[in-house]
Parts: structure tokens; sequence; C-alpha cells
């Protein structure tokens, strides 16, 4: 309590380390309690998909539908979802509201009793900054919990009817960002990733740079036919696919104008080609019979 009588607000910073600390000394009881599908007590952080209000988790669906408040990522979440889930919950935006004000806001609303649901774009755990949010709230004796969802890569992997991984094409997935204000250049290793060649590697927060990232692939001797897939709004009503190459797309987009909200996916995986049977529906599944056959 302060000197005025009012409760004391925890700064998100210390939260966040006191946070740390902890998992230091041994994982959350609740980790061994609950599955990821558990309806749990305390503030649900949902996942909304890639945009589509059909690819909201059916858990995430009841979460909100049931929800008082609903803050929600802004214009990132489609409003139409907002508008068919939430109708009868108060919605606010977190967009221009720092920890000060949003942990506040959650707390005060759950210690009332209300329903709270703070609703994420795509999956909280892919650079959702969900965590930080979640131990400034729990130091403020609020309980919370994640209910995970559909990210882009996945939505835009869909519409463009291919897979992310294919056999002789694409063995690993890097879901990476470029550098810029958060990020440092010795810490972009999209150049690395493509290097590796059987690696698809998903670019988020970076439809502004990526003519610059383009430049540096090329600066960096990579073959510049390599297929690049760029998906605006994947799932949403106004979804474009803007396809090209290392050489190719960056014009491409500045062309069209997007600086945000797409994604971009790099390797021929994307473009569905270059891929082999695989064993799963081959010699691999018939092993059964051969080895019986074998037998007798």
């Amino acid at each position: 309590m302060t000197d005025d009588g009012t409760e004391a607000e925890t700064d998100p910073q210390d939260a966040i380390d006191a946070a740390s600390a902890e998992r230091e000394r041994g994982r959350d009881p609740r980790v061994y309690e609950h599955t990821a599908g558990d309806v749990q007590e305390g503030i649900p952080f949902v996942g909304a998909g890639p945009g589509d209000p059909g690819l909201l988790t059916v858990t995430g669906k009841e979460l909100v539908e049931t929800a008082d408040l609903v803050v929600h990522a802004g214009s990132l979440v489609n409003s139409e979802l907002l508008e068919r889930y939430c109708a009868d919950a108060e919605t606010v935006s977190s967009v221009g509201k720092d920890l000060e004000e949003l942990i506040p806001l959650m707390r005060d609303a759950y210690e009332a009793g209300r329903h709270v649901v703070r609703l994420h774009s795509g999956d909280p755990a892919v650079y959702g900054a969900a965590l930080e949010q979640m131990d400034a709230l729990e130091q403020e004796g609020v309980p919370t919990y994640i209910v995970p969802g559909v990210t882009s890569a996945f939505a835009a992997s869909a519409t463009l009817r291919t897979q992310l991984t294919l056999n002789g094409t694409a063995n690993h997935v890097a879901f990476t960002r470029p550098q810029g204000k958060t990020l440092d250049p010795e810490d972009d290793h999209i150049s690395d990733f493509v290097e590796m060649g059987d690696v698809t590697t998903c670019i988020y927060l970076g439809t502004h740079a990526i003519p610059d990232v383009m430049d540096r692939l090329l600066d960096d001797g990579h073959d510049p036919e390599t297929p690049v897939t760029v998906v605006y709004h994947a799932s949403w009503p106004d979804e474009d696919i803007i396809e090209g190459t290392i050489s190719t797309i960056g014009e491409k987009v500045e062309e069209v104008g997007y600086r945000a909200s797409a994604l971009v996916i790099i390797g021929d995986a994307g473009a569905g080609t270059g891929y082999e049977r695989s064993y799963l529906y081959g010699d691999w599944a018939n092993r059964g019979s051969e080895t019986q056959e074998a037998d007798d």
C-alpha cells in the first residue's frame, strides 16, 4: 500500500525480472497440471488466428463469446471476428497502450469479477509479446494462461496449397524477422537460413523491409532465381499473393505499396516445386507386409 492508502503498482520490468528468476529455479507447477487445451483459472491469452474468423480455435471462440472485456491487437485482429464473437463484450484495442496502462486495465477488470480475454493476432507464441504481459499480471496476483492460435505462416501455406516442409526440398522451417529498430544486424540470420538450402524461411514483421532484405541476400551471393512468395493478409477477404524471386520480389512489393501485414516465404517449398515422393505412403508404408512375406 502507498501512503495515501491506494494499492502500489508493480513495475512491469520488475515483474518480468522476478518471473525470469522464478523460472530459473524451476517450472511453474501448472505446466504439469494442465494441457494447452484446458480452460483454466485467470485471463486467457488467446490466439485470434491469421484473420479469417473461422480459423479461431473452438476454445478461443467459446472464451471470447462469453467475455465481458476483450483486449485485442487492434487492426491485426479482423473486425469481422470481433463483430461476430464479441458483440456482447467491451472491446479495447491495445494499440498505443504500454504495459503500465494495459496491466491495471486487465487486472482491475478481472478483480471486479469480469471475464477478461486478451486477444492476440495469430498465435501468441510467435512475435506476440505475450509473456511479459502474463508475467506482469501474475505478479499482480492475476493468473493467466495461453490458448494457441493459427499463425500466418500456416495460413499462407494453406492458401498456396503447399507445405512448408517437403521431402527432398525443405526439411526445416525458420520463423524469423529482419534487422531494424528492434533487431540488430548481427542478430539477423535470414541469409544464414537461406544458405542452408533445405530451409523454408518465413519472414514476419518485415513487409516494409523486403527490398532491403533481398538486396542483402543478393550481396551475400544467393541464387537470384530462388523463389519468394509474399502473402498479404493471409486468409483475410483482401488477401493478395505476390510471386517472384530474390531478384524481383522487392520491386513487385514496392509497386503494390504494401508496408505491413504480409508473410514472406523464401524457398522452393513455398512454390511447391522440386520435391520427391515421401516414404510415408511408399516403401516405408509397405514395410510391414514385406516383413510378413519374408517371414512366410
